[in-house]
């Protein structure tokens, strides 16, 4: 889609006369690579679902294609293509979008371990996505989630059913656990938070505070303690830009009053931090360190899609990383995973957003295999390289 003309057979746009013809028959994206030596310019489809007949019923597909010039002066276009369950457009709400991983959420119910990730550049909306606005109808996918998980509580009472909901909420910067619903006072030092791997399959972090919820409301006053404590900074990308992994976690104990079952499942809630490029959002000092984490960690989060998407998967690098090894028994066999990647429309930014899709890709293939869920290893784990991929 959107996909400029080629020019008449007569018409060189490197030409000072014949530039002018040409500008008006090219895209701006298209003009931008003819202007600017040796550079690739980049254009997005508006995340357009493609009518193609190779396509499953159930997938869609976004085009994005680029432009470069060539040593020899000629304009070469490249099309990527890439194919997902699912493709929102710019216009669509927070409900749509909420549909889509609805099950997901009464899966966490039935006792399941969930995951979902919002993923993208700085800026691309992912905590939009997650969290919303203050108007109901703009709320994200976390109070949206809290909301169905008490109603369908309530529904299954009928049932002999009772519920239980605990959450926590934490940060992870710089490589370091940060409790956001942990104390506030002033001059304390803070706690040094571990990561527990249990034989029973589940995890926990030390001295992290977990609060029982019996309502959306009591939620609510939970999570706007949790943001006002955020880390979040300015860049040239972005003014109110997260520099953290923010983990929210709903642990679900379940119990049949009538026949004594009970099972516990595990709702993960993952606002990632922006990708970035630190050329272009300016990071400096303490801003490039958080730059340099972040862009890091969502390394490994992708080693560890591939690793689990391999035929030899027998050790998966959760380790690599504090988030890899918090969610490594949610991500493995037996869990339940599904990303979010979002992509700016701004012509600025389609080099990210190519990025983006290429990662969100590389998840949407990921199968993992059946028991592999990852050994945790006796060694101490490695510092993260401070590096940008």
């Amino acid at each position: 889609p959107h996909r400029p003309t080629s020019p008449r057979p007569s018409a060189n746009p490197f030409d000072p006369e014949e530039r002018y013809i040409f500008r008006h028959r090219r895209s701006e994206m298209f003009q931008k690579a003819l202007d600017t030596p040796g550079l690739e310019a980049m254009v997005a489809s508006q995340k357009q679902k493609l009518e193609d007949e190779r396509l499953p019923a159930s997938k869609e597909m976004i085009q994005m294609d680029t432009f470069r010039k060539s040593v020899t002066g000629d304009v070469i276009c490249e099309q990527h293509g890439f194919t997902f369950d699912k493709i929102f457009p710019p216009d669509a709400m927070q409900e749509e979008v909420f549909e889509e991983v609805s099950l997901l959420v009464q899966s966490a119910m039935d006792g399941n371990k969930v995951c979902i990730f919002a993923y993208g550049q700085t800026g691309a909306g992912k905590t939009h996505t997650m969290l919303g606005a203050d108007d109901r109808e703009s709320h994200g996918i976390i109070p949206r989630a809290m909301r169905q998980l008490f109603t369908r509580a309530e529904e299954l009472r009928s049932g002999h059913w009772d519920f239980k909901m605990e959450v926590s909420m934490l940060e992870i910067y710089n490589e370091e656990i940060r409790d956001l619903l942990g104390k506030t006072d002033e001059g304390a030092k803070p706690s040094m938070h571990t990561i527990m791997h249990h034989p029973d399959g589940t995890t926990s972090v030390s001295d992290l505070e977990i609060f029982p919820v019996e309502s959306p409301d009591a939620f609510a006053d939970l999570y706007l303690k949790a943001m006002t404590q955020r880390a979040t900074a300015s860049t040239l990308l972005n003014s109110q830009s997260s520099r953290s992994h923010c983990v929210f976690t709903v642990l679900i104990h379940a119990r049949n009053t009538a026949s004594g079952v009970t099972h516990t499942g595990v709702l993960n809630l993952i606002d990632l931090a922006g990708s970035e490029r630190v050329a272009k959002s300016g990071a400096k000092g303490e801003r490039l360190r958080e730059a340099n984490c972040i862009n890091s960690s969502l390394s490994c989060l992708g080693n560890v899609f591939i690793k689990l998407n391999t035929q030899d998967a027998t050790h998966v690098p959760y380790r690599d990383s504090k988030l890899t090894y918090l969610l490594q028994h949610s991500l493995g066999a037996g869990s339940r995973t599904l990303m979010f990647v979002n992509i700016s429309p701004e012509r600025t930014s389609s080099e990210e957003s190519l990025n983006s899709l290429r990662f969100a890709s590389k998840v949407n293939n990921t199968s993992a295999k059946p028991g592999v869920v990852g050994t945790p290893r006796k060694s101490t784990p490695r510092k993260m390289p401070l590096t940008t991929p």
